[in-house]
Order: structure tokens, then C-alpha cells, then sequence
């Protein structure tokens, strides 16, 4: 009984789960089978479009002009040539329900369009281009033909036939852009104001076929357009609303003149029921209620009003039965719907993994290309091939000829390989090569001794020359593969930079938002970039440029407090769009901030110097100076030493590594030119968030660091750049403190004092003497002190460059708000 009882207890849970797993299956089955057999009824059958014929052949303007018909026709034409003969009897049969003569005028247009269209096919000239110019001949002329067959000719009737075409034309022009739409021809999910305009105009015309159609009393064309209304203020909003208001009233009113009071009425219900859509479809219902109910008392009697409240009912119930899901499929369309850029944001996130995944693709190409180039082969298998090589080219030029070549090498070959081998080791070795060298067994075998030793001589050279070149070859191709190691490392860190802003980082930008209007401040917009901790990215989008001052003292301070760590405006950043508003960027701020101070002069006094520098935010979290002394003086060595600077400057800011970079640098210089042309490279990159220094000289002078009192040197030994192509980078490292003075100067100046025995304790006693901590003053000192020295003569290029290290200290104190809680940041792991 137990058992049973248990048994029981775990079988209706089951039964209970199998059962709604069925229902569910079946439902889901029964929407699918739904949407199978709509799509099949209402498009491949053209079912809907055969409806539309039908309403656009009864509608009419102004009680007599039908310019329907025939644009409908000729688009259709190029969209559903298949169904082309029944949407034809569709549009005939509609027009034909209000008189007979107008069916077969009606009949008549499409004929003859028909026709014209089957001749241009025929000559290969069927373009939707020439439609609306066909369409107006073929109103004016078959309509013109049917009034003097009929003998109402006149030039009022040719008048109205000549608006008539016109309109036509204007039709076919607004029906080529929205007619895609409905007939899923059109591939894109975004449409633009314009064409959304024009899809109201075609659903609006369709409207007016209805018109003088009642049940029990009430119009069916004032149930649709209020329909039509509901729906779209409730995807688009106030705009679209209105619009859709504005432009239904306006068809509606040209095909009835008693319903011109229509446009005032839908434009101002899709207003209000734009407006009240953040509350959902009781929210747009509410507003279209209102707006309608305030109209029809404004205007008509109790028994319009009566009428009006029962239509805007009926136009209610078809919105609360429409499907969620067709209503989001229409929301795609529709600009400024959440489902639009939603849309948008999904083809955004497309572009940007596609974009991400080729620069991956070229990264793995670049990093193989990179392997490629520095493979080669093992240093026993090349020594191997070098005696070969060497032992080959002796023999050729004593033994090819020699009448004991058989003997020697076929009938003993191992002992005479390994004799010469043990010569070409000892020449190797030694570079000579004497008789007594020579092994005694080779000795009395060879009759030739002299010559091969002449032969080894020669050869040797020859060898050295080789293996040079091809030592040369490993190191240029060593480069190349680092080099292309550098980008590929480039092109990864892009790539993950491209895939950290595919984050989705909504509910941050909510959160500043929120934070932001919290203060009453006026904001567009929020756009989180980056919130990884010391690379945080935000752009925020004002009112005007006028306001960047709310952005530093108050956003900046706030989105401090948000995240933890200290926020500022990006100056260089500063943006106006098209509508006005300025965009702000905010990073994170540096932790440690740079002032620098140059002076230099040029030798003799002249204006240009071989001397060039730079000061430079690579925009990492780095700063880098650099000076670079040319060869020589005057125009040259300037252009030398200002490219070699320009040069380093862009591959530092593309993110390749510093020693890289110099390495790349020193082979373009040495391989530009057969000339004798290098320069000197001092560069100091100073890290903002820690300061620590990273120095690289290139045939540089040392720099200084003044620290309180003390001053200490800092120095490396590298050759100049330029003057061979395999350099080795000796780089230091020194942890600079806040209030440090950094003084990296040329050899113009450092070289000055030519009778002091000391120059670096000389230049410790100059700086430690000066009194002053400002950058600029502290150069200008030094340049001017070194000048004294020699009596106010210049002897060469000087250029001394100063940096002092400070701490960064906010211009705002952060900005607390009660009730916001610091903003989460998400993972930064990029897979």
C-alpha cells in the first residue's frame, strides 16, 4: 500500500508535466500551421492583394476621379506578374460597383497600359523608372478617348482628365515605395520617414474604397482609420501618430468632403495616443478615446457623438485582439519603435562580430606570415651545409681535373673527406692553413697539396663573404617576422576592442541616466563605450557645446562617485551633430600628469637645427618625449632627424611595442638610403597611472632626474639608429616620484663644457644649483648657462627638453546622490 501510494505520487506530477508539455506542443503547432497558411493565402495566393485591388478600383476623389486603379496596376505589374490578370478583374470588378461606365473606363486604363508595358518588355526597356510616365499617358489618353466616345468632351473634362493623370503619376510614385513592403519584396527592415509616409498614403487610399459602407450605422472607413491610427501611434509614438493622423484625414476627406473635420479629429487622437503608449495599450487606447470623444463634442450633435464613441470602440476591440507578434513585426519598420532599434542594434552587433572576426583572421595570417619568416635552420645542419659547401668548391677547382680523382674519392673516400674536413676546421678556426697542417696520410696521397691549401685560402674568403650575406638575410628576416609579429598583436588588441563594445551595457546607461536627470540636468544621451576599470569610455550627448561646463563640474564629479575612481572630460573630443548636440567624451582620469618645457638653438645661430623632439600622448595611459640629433647640422640632419621622430610617433600610437618600433625604425633609415645617415634617439615613455619610466637611447647622451636635492644620471649603451640593420635595445627602468624634474638633453648640450674632465658631474652641479622647478624656466636655464659657458658662442645644435611629474588632482570633489548605488561594472573577459 505504501509503494502504491508513492508510486502514485511521483506518476501525477509526471502526467500532470506531460500533459502541458503536449498542450504546449500542440499550440505551438496550431500558431506555426496559422502562420503557414496566412502567408500561403494572403501573399502566394495574393488573396490580399486581389482585396486591395478590389477597395483602390471602388475608391474615389473628390466623387469622380479614380487615380487608383491604374498606378496599382502597373507596380503589380513588375511585383506579382503572375496574378496580374485577377488583380486586373479585381480593380475592374471594384471600380464596376459604382456604375458600369466607370468599370469600363477603368478596364479600358489597364489595357492599355498593359499593352505599353508588353512593348517595352519586348524592346528590353521594362524599367520601373518609365511606370509613372506610362501611367499618366495611358490616364489621359484612354480616358480622354472614353469621354468623346461618349460625347461628354469638353475642356472641363480634359481638365479633370489632366489632373486625373497627374495624380496617377504622383500615385504610382508613392505605390513603388511602399507597395514593396506589403508584397515582402523590399529586403531591409528599416524604412525611412518618407517611405513610411508613403505605406500611409497606400493604406489610407485602400481606406477610401470602404467609404459609404455601414453596419448597424456605423462607418467602417472611421473604424480602420482609427485603427490604423491606434497602431501606429502605439509603435512609433506622438510623431508618428499624428502624422498617420494627418495624412489619413487628408485622404479620407478628399474622397468625402463631409469628413474633413476627420483629419483634426485622427490627428489629434494619434497625438494624445502616442503620447499616453509608455502605459501600454490601455495607455494608447486612453489617448485615443479622449482625443476622439473631445473632437466629436467639438464638432457634431448627439448623435455624432453617439456614432463616433461606437466607432472608436469597435477600432479598440481589433487593437486589443491584434497578435503581440504582428504587432512587433510592424514595429520594425517603423523608425523610433523600440523594436526598430532594436533592429538596428542586432545588425550593428552583425557588422561588428563580422568585422571583429576578419580582423582576427588577419591577425592569425600575420603571426603565421610572422613564423614563416623566422624559421630557419638549426646551426649543426648549417654547419654541416657550409663544410659541404666549402669542401665542394675546393674540390672543383683541384680535384675535377686531377688524374687521382678515382683513386682518392671513389676508391677511398671517407678518409680523404675526413682530411679535408679536419683542414677546412683548422682554417676555419685559425684563418690559415700551412703545409704542416696538412694531415701525413693526405700529404702522401695528394699531389696537389699546395693548390688545395691555395684553393682552401680563396675559398675561405669567398665563404666569410657568404655567410655574411646570409647572416644578414636571417637578421633582415628576423625583423620582418617581428615586425609582423607587432601587427598581429595590434590586430588582436583591436579586434578585442571591437568586441568589448558589442557588451551590452543598457542597464549601466539607465543607471547614469537616471542619475544624471536626478540632478535635473538636460541629457540626450548616454553611451557606454568602455567601464573597465582605468579605460572607462562614456559619451554623453548635451544640449549644446555651451554646456561642457555641467559635464566637468557636475558629470564628471557624479560619474566619480558612480564608478570609484576619478572621471574627466576628454577635451580633444568634443563633437556637434547634425541636430545640434554636442557630444562629450569621458574617460578615466590619469593618475599622474606631464608638463614639459623645451629650448634649444641651432649651431652658429642659425634658424634651423639638426635637433628635433617631441612630446607626445600616445592616448594608453602613456606619455612619451623624444629627442633625436641628426647627423651633422642644418637642412639634412634636421629632415633626418625629424622623420625618424614623425616615424616613431605613428607606430607608438598604432600600439606596436617600443623596442619593436625602434627596431622597425632603424631598418627603414639604414635600408632608405646607400648613404652613411643615422640619428641619435633618446625616448622616455611615462606610464600616467603608476609612473613608472621606461628609457631607450640610441647613441644618446644621459638624462638627468633632479628628485629634492638629488640629482641622478640615467644611461644606456645603444649605436645610433640607422647605421646597422640588427640592433639589440637595452632598455631602463626607474620608478619617477611626483614633483621629479626629467632632463633629457642632446649631445650639443651635454658635450658643451669640452674642458671640463667630468661633464656628467659638471651638468649634477648645474641642474642641482638651479633654483626653480617650472619646466620651461628650468630648460631655458640650462640652454643658457651652457651658452656662457662658451662665451655666447654655439657650436653645434642644442636642444634640452624638461618634464615634471605631478600628481593629478581633480579640479571637483565627487558628488554624492542618496539612493544611487555605484554602478556594477561587467566582466571584461572577451572570449
Amino acid at each position: 500500500m505504501f509503494l502504491l501510494r508513492k508510486w502514485t505520487g511521483l506518476v501525477r506530477p509526471m502526467q500532470s508535466y506531460f500533459l502541458t508539455g503536449g498542450i504546449t506542443i500542440i499550440l505551438r503547432r496550431f500558431i506555426q500551421s496559422i502562420k503557414k497558411w496566412g502567408y500561403i493565402v494572403f501573399f502566394k495566393w495574393s488573396i490580399l492583394h486581389l482585396v486591395m485591388g478590389f477597395l483602390l478600383g471602388r475608391a474615389l476623389i473628390l466623387q469622380e476621379l479614380s487615380p487608383f486603379a491604374v498606378p496599382y496596376f502597373a507596380v503589380m505589374y513588375f511585383l506579382r506578374k503572375d496574378k496580374i490578370f485577377y488583380i486586373g478583374l479585381a480593380l475592374v470588378f471594384g471600380a464596376s460597383t459604382h456604375h458600369a461606365g466607370l468599370g469600363w473606363m477603368t478596364f479600358f486604363s489597364l489595357f492599355l497600359t498593359l499593352i505599353t508595358l508588353l512593348i517595352m518588355e519586348r524592346h528590353h526597356k521594362t524599367d520601373l523608372s518609365y511606370t509613372p510616365f506610362i501611367v499618366l499617358g495611358s490616364v489621359l489618353i484612354s480616358h480622354t478617348i472614353y469621354d468623346y466616345y461618349e460625347g461628354t468632351w469638353n475642356g472641363y473634362a480634359l481638365f479633370m482628365n489632366g489632373v486625373e493623370a497627374v495624380m496617377s503619376l504622383v500615385l504610382t510614385l508613392i505605390f513603388i515605395q511602399s507597395l514593396p513592403v506589403l508584397s515582402f519584396k523590399k529586403q531591409r527592415y528599416q524604412l525611412k520617414n518618407e517611405e513610411v509616409v508613403c505605406l500611409v498614403i497606400l493604406l489610407a487610399s485602400v481606406m477610401t474604397g470602404t467609404i459609404g459602407w455601414y453596419v448597424e450605422n456605423t462607418s467602417v472607413e472611421h473604424i480602420l482609420s482609427r485603427f490604423l491610427v491606434l497602431v501606429f501611434a502605439f509603435i512609433g509614438g506622438g510623431t508618428v501618430g499624428a502624422t498617420v493622423g494627418v495624412v489619413t484625414g487628408i485622404i479620407l476627406s478628399l474622397a468625402d468632403i463631409n469628413a474633413m473635420y476627420q483629419m483634426s479629429l485622427l490627428a489629434f487622437s494619434g497625438l494624445l495616443a502616442g503620447l499616453l503608449k509608455e502605459g501600454g495599450r490601455l495607455g494608447t487606447i486612453a489617448g485615443m478615446m479622449i482625443g476622439s470623444s473631445i473632437l466629436s463634442i467639438y464638432v457634431g450633435n448627439q448623435g455624432e457623438i453617439i456614432a463616433s464613441v461606437r466607432e472608436s470602440a469597435v477600432a479598440v476591440l481589433l487593437f486589443l485582439l491584434m497578435p503581440r507578434p504582428i504587432l512587433t513585426a510592424i514595429s520594425r519598420y517603423i523608425p523610433g519603435s523600440q523594436e526598430y532599434m532594436q533592429s538596428q542594434n542586432d545588425y550593428l552587433r552583425k557588422v561588428r562580430d563580422v568585422t571583429a572576426e576578419k580582423v582576427q583572421n588577419f591577425a592569425r595570417l600575420f603571426e603565421q606570415l610572422s613564423v614563416s619568416f623566422i624559421e630557419y635552420a638549426p646551426a649543426e645542419q648549417e654547419n654541416e651545409q657550409k663544410i659541404d659547401l666549402f669542401l665542394s668548391e675546393v674540390t672543383r677547382q683541384t680535384c675535377q681535373k686531377c688524374w687521382k680523382k678515382e683513386q682518392c674519392w671513389d676508391r677511398d673516400f671517407l678518409n680523404t673527406y675526413e682530411s679535408m674536413a679536419v683542414m677546412a676546421k683548422q682554417i676555419d678556426e685559425t684563418g690559415e692553413l700551412h703545409q704542416m697542417d696538412v694531415p701525413g696520410p693526405f700529404q702522401k696521397k695528394c699531389v696537389k697539396t699546395d693548390k688545395v691549401i691555395q684553393a682552401m685560402h680563396h675559398q675561405l674568403d669567398q665563404l666569410k663573404h657568404h655567410l655574411q650575406m646570409k647572416r644578414q638575410i636571417q637578421d633582415a628576416r628576423r625583423l620582418v617576422g617581428d615586425q609582423l609579429a607587432g601587427v598581429s598583436r595590434v590586430m588582436r588588441d583591436f579586434s578585442k576592442e571591437i568586441q568589448k563594445e558589442a557588451e551590452d551595457l543598457n542597464v549601466q546607461e539607465q543607471q547614469i541616466l537616471n542619475a544624471l536627470e536626478g540632478l535635473g540636468l538636460s541629457i540626450r544621451d548616454v553611451e557606454v563605450v568602455s567601464l573597465e576599470e582605468g579605460n572607462v569610455h562614456i559619451r554623453v550627448t548635451l544640449p549644446s557645446c555651451f554646456a561642457r561646463d555641467e559635464c566637468q563640474k557636475i558629470v564628471a564629479p557624479l560619474l566619480t562617485n558612480l564608478l570609484g575612481e576619478n572621471i574627466a572630460v576628454k577635451q580633444d573630443e568634443m563633437e556637434d551633430d547634425a541636430d545640434g548636440y554636442c557630444i562629450l567624451s569621458l574617460v578615466s582620469a590619469k593618475e599622474y600628469m606631464v608638463e614639459t618645457g623645451v629650448a634649444g638653438a641651432a649651431k652658429g645661430g642659425k634658424l634651423l637645427s639638426g635637433d628635433s623632439f617631441k612630446s607626445m600622448d600616445l592616448g594608453n595611459g602613456k606619455f612619451a618625449l623624444a629627442i633625436s640629433d641628426g647627423m651633422g647640422n642644418g637642412e639634412r640632419a634636421h629632415m633626418e632627424s625629424t622623420a625618424t621622430l614623425e616615424l616613431l610617433q605613428q607606430l607608438l600610437k598604432s600600439g606596436m611595442d617600443e623596442t619593436l618600433a625602434l627596431k622597425s625604425v632603424n631598418s627603414i633609415l639604414s635600408l632608405r638610403s646607400t648613404d652613411e645617415i643615422f640619428a641619435t634617439v633618446d625616448l622616455a615613455l611615462i606610464d600616467l597611472y603608476s609612473a613608472d619610466t621606461r628609457f631607450i637611447k640610441f647613441g644618446s647622451t644621459p638624462s638627468f632626474v633632479k628628485r629634492g636635492n638629488r640629482v641622478f644620471t640615467i644611461s644606456s649603451s645603444n649605436l645610433p639608429i640607422g647605421i646597422i640593420q640588427d640592433i639589440e635595445v637595452d632598455v631602463v627602468s626607474e620608478q619617477l616620484k611626483p614633483g621629479d624634474l626629467l632632463i633629457m638633453m642632446t649631445d650639443g648640450i651635454y658635450d658643451a663644457p669640452g674642458d671640463v674632465e667630468n661633464k656628467e658631474r659638471w651638468m649634477k652641479r648645474i641642474i642641482a644649483e638651479l633654483e626653480t622647478d617650472d619646466p620651461q624656466e628650468v630648460a631655458d636655464c640650462l640652454l643658457e648657462r651652457v651658452i656662457r659657458h662658451h662665451y655666447g658662442e654655439i657650436a653645434d645644435d642644442m636642444t634640452v627638453m624638461v618634464a615634471r611629474i605631478d600628481r593629478q588632482l581633480p579640479e571637483w570633489s565627487a558628488i554624492q546622490i542618496p539612493n544611487f548605488d555605484k554602478i556594477e561594472r561587467p566582466s571584461q573577459t572577451v572570449s
